[in-house]
């Protein structure tokens, strides 16, 4: 562990030529560059590497080897387990690295590792061109790549790693290289799904595809009281949908804190396709809110943000689902019931489509069965209220256990999950992953995250 003094020494030499900011506790900025989305992680890193270029990245990386630190990688800070910050470490923050190019003649976009799926959606919607990103668009690109990558556009065009074409990454040595199918193939297969264990992505290249800029969707709900009558309707709705329809359920609070049952839906085809599509789901029951229709792309892409405020506290559990069965759902509505936060919310994902069309060993992220994945997402903004919100969390999750299958996603693991949780997450890759890791990484620098060991 590097003292104080040997911190400022090193800092002080290499800040002529860095071209982001140095950040250490006693600077202006560092309080509101250390806090990542999630309110309920407090970390203070010994040293804040906002980064500018890949440069700077390479500089950052050799400085904090130097140091004998900790090292946390930031891109958009979204992860829910507070894996892009680190106590008395080096935090490296991507965050300044926002440059986009789109080739539409050639469909493809480059983004720098800082970028969220908002900006790269306002640069790519100019030309009528998307990639599948998150459901809420301040997620930063980066994050949710590398663990997955679930979006309103995967039934017609997979995963957002699906459609990597290629990244660019500063090892731990410090060597600049390119994964792609042609590039380092064995890197390039696992970064998608392996996140950030082998190395910092400052760009990654996707393939685009028309979509919009106008796409049908939103959201309906529906009284908590007719939850059950909801939620099998949304299971019932799942079963046969063409690709470029994307159908998720939940249970959710309105504004005024009452609960409700909710579905929320994207169609990216041809707008009278889409209208047909939602005709379904406007004449079910009697809907007590009800915006679906036609809307930009960006604007359904950022239609949850509010529901994800940067600083309040959160706490998800989450595991794919081996059915919706009517117990299933009669389990989860009870829990709702019992939910002691008004931010509080269960979602279920359906993944279907192009998602499913991948083999599990194709690419990193193996789990491509067509089905749901439960999201338990507690949030609330008092720390008085942290222990029941918690529990909450928790004992939901407990009880849902008899209808969970073995699988679990990378990017919905909190900071408290098991080494059995994380082997469930990388499923049949985990043994290859950690071979990947022992090439590029074998000292672990890179260990701040849901971590792949090297195979020794």
């Amino acid at each position: 562990m590097s003292s104080i003094s040997a911190i400022t020494e090193a800092t002080a030499a290499l800040a002529p030529t860095f071209t982001g900011e140095l950040l250490q506790p006693k600077d202006a900025g560092y309080d509101q560059a250390r806090r990542v989305h999630n309110g309920l992680i407090d970390k203070h890193p010994a040293l804040i590497a906002r980064c500018r270029g890949v440069a700077d990245v390479v500089d950052a990386i050799a400085l904090t080897r130097k140091l004998g630190l900790e090292l946390a990688v930031r891109g958009g800070g979204h992860n829910v387990a507070g894996r892009a910050t680190v106590d008395g470490g080096v935090m490296i923050d991507l965050s300044l690295m926002k440059g986009i190019h789109v080739d539409a003649r050639a469909r493809t976009v480059r983004a720098e590792g800082g970028t969220t799926w908002a900006e790269v959606n306002r640069a790519t919607q100019l030309h009528g061109l998307a990639v599948t990103g998150g459901v809420v668009s301040s997620t930063g690109v980066a994050g949710l790549t590398l663990g997955g990558g679930f979006g309103w556009l995967m039934g017609k065009h997979g995963l957002a790693l699906d459609n990597l074409l290629s990244v660019e990454m500063v090892t731990a040595d410090g060597k600049i290289v390119t994964a792609s199918a042609s590039e380092e193939p064995d890197l390039f297969w696992a970064v998608r799904g392996g996140g950030g264990n082998f190395g910092i992505v400052t760009s990654f290249e996707f393939r685009l595809h028309p979509v919009g800029p106008t796409v049908t969707g939103g959201l309906v709900a529906h009284p908590f009281e007719r939850a059950r009558e909801t939620l099998r309707f949304f299971r019932d709705s799942t079963r046969a949908l063409p690709d470029e329809h994307i159908l998720f359920g939940g249970l959710i609070h309105a504004p005024d804190g009452n609960k409700l049952a909710a579905m929320v839906t994207c169609h990216s085809g041809p707008l009278a396709d889409g209208e047909k599509a939602m005709r379904p789901l406007k004449s079910f029951g009697t809907p007590v809110m009800d915006v679906l229709g036609p809307m930009a792309y960006s604007a359904l892409n950022s239609m949850l943000d509010a529901a994800y405020p940067k600083g309040a506290l959160n706490y998800w559990k989450s595991s794919f689902l081996t059915q919706l069965s009517d117990e299933a759902i009669d389990t989860l509505i009870a829990c709702f019931a019992q939910c002691p936060t008004p931010m509080g919310q269960v979602l279920i994902e359906h993944m279907h489509g192009a998602a499913t069309r991948v083999g599990p060993t194709e690419t990193a992220y193996p789990h491509r069965a067509e089905g749901y994945n439960l999201l338990v997402l507690s949030e609330w903004t008092s720390p008085a209220d942290n222990e029941r919100c918690i529990a909450w969390a928790r004992d939901t999750y407990s009880r849902m256990q008899p209808f969970f299958g073995a699988a679990r996603y990378v990017n919905y693991l909190g900071h408290d999950e098991s080494s059995e949780a994380l082997a469930a997450a990388y499923g049949v890759n985990y043994r290859r992953l950690r071979q990947v890791k022992a090439r590029f990484d074998p000292a672990n620098l890179f260990r701040m995250n849901h971590n792949i060991e090297p195979l020794g």
